[in-house]
């Protein structure tokens, strides 16, 4: 344990790309979006900006950069590839975990404040974070963990096979997204797959996420253990 933990201490040495950054341009894209709002004459009572994704994407960046940019300094210590896959997912829950009670306080303020005077849900997202806050703090810190584990699995395939295996691994998912709207086109279960999103709550769309979590996990740690350096 105390590996792992030393492999996220390791990390936090670079706060500008784990924490200042991914903090600092999400509430820079929240006050461009105040901005804008207040300039608006009239706003309507539920609108959503889809700004607070920034984050997200950032996680997803930060996520490739702990296995391209760190990972050949951190083997070099002495970690084994267990150890650092590890310690980095210990890292990203404890960031995960940070970012989703924010995202849950700040929620809570903005309906509080009636979309801070202006109409504005920047923190609540259809679908997604439009539950209470309880579900807001899971589902939050389920779908910033699966970004950052995503951005692992993609950072690792740079690491294994460069840009063209990135480029390999990207096709092979579109194929795959392909291959499903063709096998729902043929079976006609496009109303079918509508009815059952339609019926989703906020929980089930978590549990679905936290499903994503585990097969990108797995994904990455199986990629992990084949990376040269």
């Amino acid at each position: 344990m105390n590996t792992l933990v030393n492999v996220a201490r390791y990390h936090l040495v670079d706060r500008l790309q784990y924490v200042v950054l991914p903090v600092g341009v999400t509430f820079f894209a929240f006050g461009v979006n105040l901005a804008i709002f207040a300039l608006i004459p009239e706003t309507p009572e539920e609108n959503y900006s889809g700004g607070l994704f920034t984050l997200f994407v950032f996680m997803l960046v930060c996520g490739a950069l702990s296995m391209t940019k760190s990972l050949p300094f951190g083997l070099a210590l002495g970690v084994s590839r267990r150890s650092y896959y590890l310690g980095t997912i210990l890292l990203v829950a404890g960031l995960s975990a940070l970012y989703a009670v924010g995202i849950t306080v700040f929620q809570v303020i903005e309906d509080a404040t009636g979309g801070w005077g202006l109409g504005l849900n920047y923190f609540r997202v259809p679908w997604l974070l439009n539950g209470p806050w309880y579900l807001t703090l899971l589902t939050s810190f389920v779908f910033l963990l699966l970004m950052f584990v995503y951005g692992m699995w993609y950072g690792l395939i740079y690491r294994r096979a460069a840009v063209v295996g990135v480029v390999l691994f990207g096709a092979a998912q579109v194929l795959v997204l392909l291959g499903a709207v063709l096998l729902l086109s043929w079976t006609d279960s496009w109303p079918k797959l509508g009815e059952f999103f339609s019926t989703l709550t906020v929980g089930g769309m978590t549990g679905v996420l936290a499903l994503l979590v585990c097969l990108a996990g797995a994904g990455g740690f199986a990629t992990m253990r084949r990376v040269t350096v």
